[in-house]
Order: C-alpha cells, then sequence, then structure tokens
C-alpha cells in the first residue's frame, strides 16, 4: 500500500484541531466524550486524515471503555507497534494509509478474535451503508 504523505502544514490545513491533535500528535480523547462511542449505525469507519477503510460497523461492540471498540479491523488496514508511553506498555494501531494514531490494541475482546481495538473518534469518519 503506498503511504499518503503531507507535510504538517498540509495537515494542518486538512485536519480540524482536534483531529490534528490525535491524528498526528498522538492525542487520546476523553473518554466518554467522542462523537462514535455510542453509535452503531450500519456502515464503514474510514481514517479521518486520509479515507482509507479502516473497521465495518460488524465489527464495533460496546466494549464500555469509554471509546469506540471493534473487535477487528479490515485486512491490512492498520499497523501496530509498541508503545512504551505513560508508564505503560501497550500495542498503539496506526492507520496503514496515512500513519495517523488511532488508538490502541488489547487482548481482552469478544470471540472470535479476542481483540478490542480502542479507537478515537476523532480518527473515524463513518460512511453510512
Amino acid at each position: 500500500m503506498a503511504k499518503l504523505v503531507r507535510s504538517d502544514a498540509e495537515w494542518r490545513a486538512a485536519l480540524t484541531p482536534d483531529q490534528y491533535r490525535v491524528l498526528r500528535q498522538k492525542g487520546t480523547e476523553r473518554a466518554f466524550t467522542g462523537e462514535y462511542d455510542h453509535v452503531f449505525d450500519p456502515g464503514t469507519y474510514r481514517c479521518a486524515g486520509c479515507g482509507a477503510e479502516l473497521f465495518r460497523s460488524e465489527t464495533k461492540y460496546d466494549s464500555g471503555c469509554g471509546w469506540p471498540a471493534f473487535s477487528a479491523a479490515e485486512q491490512n488496514a492498520v499497523d501496530e507497534t509498541r508503545d512504551a508511553t505513560h508508564g505503560m506498555v501497550r500495542t498503539e494501531v496506526l492507520c496503514a494509509s496515512c500513519g495517523g494514531h488511532l488508538g490502541h490494541v488489547f487482548p481482552d475482546g469478544p470471540a472470535p478474535t479476542g481483540q478490542r481495538y480502542c479507537i478515537n473518534s476523532a480518527a473515524l469518519a463513518l460512511e453510512p451503508k
């Protein structure tokens, strides 16, 4: 997959301040405040930065964590990397297309994957079915 590369100025012009903080500066929304935390409409969740398809609504579930949670990402849609910030070790989830920070993945999700992709709403754009 070809990586989308933009300058910092281009990202700032294309994103809202909250999207920029999350996607480009690895920020995190406050729990239970994101637009998609309690949305379960059918559709496709895309990267708010580049429009890449990330998650399908069929994999979204209410984990109670305060952020949108998905049990699986679309194939080759995300990259995962070790995140040792804030005194803990987690697995960061990035958009495979633009490198934007999406959130983190944890091994405490439902079957069959056992994964919980805990994703910031500001990093997402829902395309209704």
